[in-house]
């Protein structure tokens, strides 16, 4: 039978204050990982750990830190392997979008912030965490792209080109690193977070998407757990390089 349990696994899960971060990693600490929160706010982290050991006990675990910064990621990465001595899953999810127009007038300054975190970021922490543990004890990376990585969107063309890199970046990882570390990815939808509030709160964008989507609605954060936890899990021990589309079937 496939095997869904993380018992004694140790996860990072960037962006994990609220969202789809924080719908994961409770998803993890339910199969029994510990799991690191992290963002940038130390307070907002606090409180999504008390959240979650409310349910699970002593499963999170909060660190705050900058997704794009090195400094930031490296101190994340040895607080972790200082308390736990492991990490066997890491989870990218840390986002940006600051900017909602053409791409062709993407200020540079603009461009560069959403790269920074959405897809450097996801670099520099998977290289960070392979180099601490993954190389020797092997792992699962797990990178949230989104639906804009696979087709265009109008307004959202900067952020969508990093959710490509994102998927590019997915298989290449997988590519190299295969059969020791697992790379994989999912492609969100549009979901009710307050990161996507600007999508759905718009009637003409919201009422789109759902006339579109076979479910007659947008996504609940809680729905995306499930697909976290089967990648990172021994149940998709021969799963790879691969994207996993979570939309509710929603229209091009």
């Amino acid at each position: 039978m496939p095997d869904f349990q993380l018992t004694g696994r140790v996860a990072i899960v960037t962006g994990a204050s609220r969202g789809l971060g924080s719908a994961i990693a409770e998803g993890l600490a339910e199969h029994g990982a510990h799991v690191v929160l992290s963002s940038r706010k130390q307070e907002d982290l606090d409180r999504e750990a008390e959240r979650i050991n409310g349910r699970f006990p002593g499963a999170a675990v909060a660190v705050a830190a900058h997704a794009g910064r090195e400094p930031d990621l490296r101190a994340l990465v040895d607080r972790t392997m200082a308390r736990f001595g492991r990490i066997d899953i890491l989870v990218n999810n840390a986002g940006t979008n600051p900017f909602f127009g053409r791409l062709v007038d993407a200020e540079l300054g603009v461009w560069d912030k959403t790269f920074e975190v959405n897809l450097r970021g996801y670099f520099l922490l998977t290289q960070l965490v392979y180099r601490a543990c993954m190389e020797e004890r092997g792992g699962a990376v797990l990178n949230i792209a989104s639906t804009g990585g696979i087709r265009p969107s109008v307004g959202l063309g900067v952020y969508d080109v990093t959710k490509a890199g994102v998927i590019m970046l997915t298989r290449q990882l997988a590519r190299e690193l295969g059969g020791g570390v697992r790379v994989n990815c999912i492609a969100p939808g549009l979901f009710k977070t307050r990161f996507a509030e600007a999508l759905w709160s718009n009637e003409a964008i919201l009422r789109r998407a759902v006339e579109s989507n076979p479910f007659g609605r947008i996504g609940d954060p809680k729905e995306i757990a499930g697909a976290a936890v089967f990648l990172v899990s021994d149940a998709a021990g021969y799963v790879n390089g691969q994207v996993l589309v979570v939309d509710g079937g929603g229209a091009e």
